[in-house]
C-alpha cells in the first residue's frame, strides 16, 4: 500500500513538473500582456488603446501606426450639431499645420442612416484628413465614448495627453496640440 502511495505521489509531482514546464511560457507572456495592459487606459497619461479601422477609401489604419507623431482621435457623426461645428476647425488645423498633427476622424457609422450621408458631408465640408468608418461601435465602445464629439490628443509616445467630452474651437485645438510632446 505505501509502494503505491509513493508511486501516486511521485507520478504526481512528475506531472505537475511537466505541467509547469510546458505552460511556464505562457504564463510568464499572459503576465507581460497584462503588464502593458494595465498601462493602457482612457485617462490622461496613459498610453491609448491602439485599434484598427477602415478609412472611407477602404484603407486600413492603425493608432499605432502614428507612433512618433501627435494625433487628434475625434469620435463624430453627420447628425451631430456640435460635431457639424467643429469639423471645419479641425479642417483648419489640419491643413494650416501650424503644430504638425494628424487628424483620425472616427466616425460612428452605426449611428448614421446610412454611409451616402457620410461621403456628402465630407465633400461638404471640404475634409482632407483621414475619415475611419466605426461600422460596428467597437473602436468608441473600446473607448467609452458617450457624448459626441469627443476628442482624445495623444502624444508622440501614444499617450492620451487631453480629453475633450464635446466640441473644441480652433483656440483650444492649437493650445492643446501645442501642450502635447
Amino acid at each position: 500500500m505505501k509502494k503505491i502511495v509513493l508511486g501516486v505521489i511521485i507520478a504526481a509531482m512528475v506531472g505537475w513538473a511537466f505541467y509547469d514546464m510546458a505552460f511556464s511560457g505562457k504564463e510568464s507572456a499572459e503576465v507581460q500582456d497584462a503588464e502593458e495592459s494595465a498601462e493602457t487606459g482612457l485617462m490622461i497619461g496613459d498610453l491609448a488603446p491602439d485599434f484598427e479601422l477602415v478609412t472611407m477609401d477602404g484603407e486600413t489604419v492603425r493608432l499605432s501606426d502614428y507612433r512618433g507623431e501627435r494625433v487628434f482621435v475625434n469620435f463624430w457623426a453627420t447628425w451631430c450639431p456640435p460635431c457639424r461645428a467643429e469639423m471645419p476647425d479641425m479642417q483648419k488645423l489640419y491643413a494650416e499645420q501650424e503644430v504638425p498633427v494628424e487628424i483620425l476622424a472616427v466616425n460612428l457609422t452605426k449611428t448614421e442612416g446610412n454611409e451616402g450621408n457620410v461621403v456628402d458631408f465630407i465633400a461638404d465640408y471640404g475634409l482632407t484628413f483621414p475619415i475611419l468608418m466605426d461600422r460596428e461601435s467597437e473602436v468608441s465602445d473600446k473607448y467609452r465614448v458617450q457624448a459626441y464629439p469627443t476628442s482624445y490628443l495623444i502624444d508622440s509616445k501614444g499617450r492620451i495627453s487631453f480629453v475633450a467630452p464635446g466640441a473644441m474651437n480652433h483656440d483650444i485645438m492649437i493650445r492643446e496640440v501645442k501642450n502635447m510632446d
